[in-house]
């Protein structure tokens, strides 16, 4: 399911050469995100893994607002294609 979605989402050539973009940022901290959920599904008392999880989650948040400032059609696009929920405000 995970490759597959790196085909949709961001094209092979534009994968290679923008890995700095911020959508390709996101796109790789989702992923890492899907894997830990799997595996804490599994394993409920790795805590190590869910310190790791929360740190990419708070990664992939601090990106998704940068995004969301600078350009907010690039922004709800990229929330609309990986499935993230937007995140709530205080």
């Amino acid at each position: 399911m995970v490759k597959n979605l790196c085909i949709s989402v961001i094209p092979q050539e534009e994968k290679e050469e923008n890995r700095g973009s911020a959508e390709f940022q996101v796109f790789s901290f989702t992923n890492k995100i899907r894997r830990l959920t799997s595996h804490l599904e599994l394993h409920r008392k790795d805590y190590l893994s869910q310190r790791g999880l929360q740190k990419i989650l708070g990664k992939r948040q601090r990106i998704l607002a940068y995004l969301s400032k600078k350009n907010k059609v690039r922004y709800k696009e990229l929330i609309s294609q990986l499935n993230i929920r937007e995140p709530q405000t205080r």
